[in-house]
């Protein structure tokens, strides 16, 4: 089975203007996830897919043949995820690669993502034979389901969104949630035409820890991920 695994890092951030090309601990913040794309074993190519000039060269600063310029038209806001899949099987195919079984995605915003998470959330695709594998982060307490309500408008009184809480506020009392963490999705090729999407319907989770979990979105992500490097409470 090959595998090739992508790296996507579009130009136009809104929250986090010039995000993939930010510093975080002495290093723009889409090397941090292109170092770890590299150092997987389970990969057979690594590219990074992106319509940002300065991201291509910083791509092609690390390996020549990394970057794969995407057409502006699939790097807008409103892209399907999909389509730059799609795009990188096609050219890459075209040029005489692979053919590829599977893709691993590694967004750039998830810059603590390290190779052996790539490399477990791989090994669980190819052991479960789920349509897709991806890493998890076990949900905060604090916004646990069971504890979420409503309002309605005009309303202040707080109405039970799924089920009734019960009583139960203490973390051991509620059945653990997990949540995609935006660090690692791998699935057969044939989901991304029949789902039109990163994930098929029959998914496994790999675990990973909250402080490898940072997903930058906003400046506030930026700076808590430069606080965790300065604590040393993950590895540069």
């Amino acid at each position: 089975m090959k595998i090739l695994g992508i790296v996507p890092a579009r130009e136009g951030s809104k929250r986090v203007i010039g995000k993939n090309t930010r510093m975080l601990g002495g290093k723009p913040l889409c090397q941090w996830v292109i170092e770890a794309a590299l150092g997987a074993k389970k990969l057979d190519r690594v590219i990074v897919s992106s319509d940002d000039e300065k991201v291509l060269e910083i791509a092609r600063g690390i390996r020549a043949d990394l970057p794969l310029a995407r057409p502006p038209e699939l790097a807008t806001d409103t892209s399907p995820s999909v389509d730059f899949v799609l795009h990188a099987l096609k050219e890459l195919e075209a040029r005489g690669e692979g053919p590829f079984d599977a893709v691993a995605v590694m967004p750039s915003s998830s810059p603590f993502t390290l190779s052996s998470d790539i490399d477990a959330t791989i090994d669980l695709y190819l052991t479960k034979k789920p349509e897709t594998a991806v890493s998890v982060m076990q949900a905060d307490h604090a916004v646990h389901p069971i504890k979420m309500k409503t309002m309605s408008a005009g309303e202040t009184r707080l109405v039970p969104y799924l089920e009734e809480e019960g009583g139960r506020m203490a973390t051991h009392e509620l059945p653990k949630i997990f949540v995609r963490n935006c660090s690692v999705y791998v699935s057969g090729r044939d989901v991304y035409r029949k789902y039109n999407s990163l994930v098929g319907r029959d998914m496994h989770g790999y675990v990973m820890p909250f402080e490898r979990s940072i997903d930058i979105n906003v400046e506030m992500d930026l700076e808590f991920a430069n606080f965790l490097l300065e604590r040393k409470k993950v590895s540069a």
